[in-house]
């Protein structure tokens, strides 16, 4: 079994602790929020690909962000053909709500990292073995603070990215979890919450 290496997530997230999701809000929102992000310091942005308009809000970030150090990458990849538009619109990587081996293995084909997501130690075991290093918590919110605690035990060797339903009220308890990043969308359109989301920034 060839083994699947995405330890590139790493350098794509850049350490920082925030990353940002904008799920179907047309491009020029798309754009307006991943601008709003990356003044803040939020430098990786995703954008879930479920339509046409979507993935044409994919293609515009994308291009935005080029020869620059954000990096943009395709949410909700749930398929091989989803891995082709993602990659044709400028995607970095790809992100998956579950763990999909076909989908794993053709996102890292076209040489974008994937980051598929897990909710049960039988799948993080599985993407384990597989090779993945990093890997996304969905759920988060569901899953609590306590499972990643849980986790660290078996599977030391494996770094979260924790998303569903976190903002900065909820954020920073997932992070002294061990989480190593967390993953926004409405709280970046919350004024309140910006500044909040800000010192989380500072602190990682």
């Amino acid at each position: 079994m060839t083994r699947i290496d995405n330890a590139e997530i790493a350098e794509l997230l850049g350490g920082a602790p925030v990353m940002a999701i904008f799920r179907g809000l047309g491009p020029r929102r798309s754009l307006e929020l991943a601008e709003r992000a990356w003044e803040l310091g939020i430098d990786a942005v995703e954008l879930p690909i479920q339509s046409a308009e979507d993935v044409e809000a994919l293609r515009l970030v994308a291009e935005a962000a080029r020869g620059t150090a954000r990096v943009v990458g395709a949410g909700t990849v749930v398929s091989a053909e989803q891995v082709e538009l993602a990659a044709r619109a400028g995607a970095a990587f790809t992100v998956s709500p579950g763990f999909d081996e076909a989908v794993v293995r053709a996102s890292a084909a076209a040489g974008l990292p994937p980051l598929p997501g897990v909710a049960t130690a039988t799948e993080v075991q599985r993407a384990a073995a597989l090779g993945l290093s990093w890997l996304k918590a969905f759920p988060a919110a569901s899953l609590g603070p306590g499972w990643f605690r849980a986790m660290r035990g078996p599977f030391p060797e494996v770094r979260f990215v924790a998303t569903g339903g976190l903002d900065a009220g909820n954020a920073g308890d997932f992070l002294a979890a061990g989480v190593r990043s967390v993953a926004v969308g409405s709280a970046l359109e919350d004024e309140s919450q910006l500044a909040r989301l800000a010192e989380l920034l500072r602190r990682g």
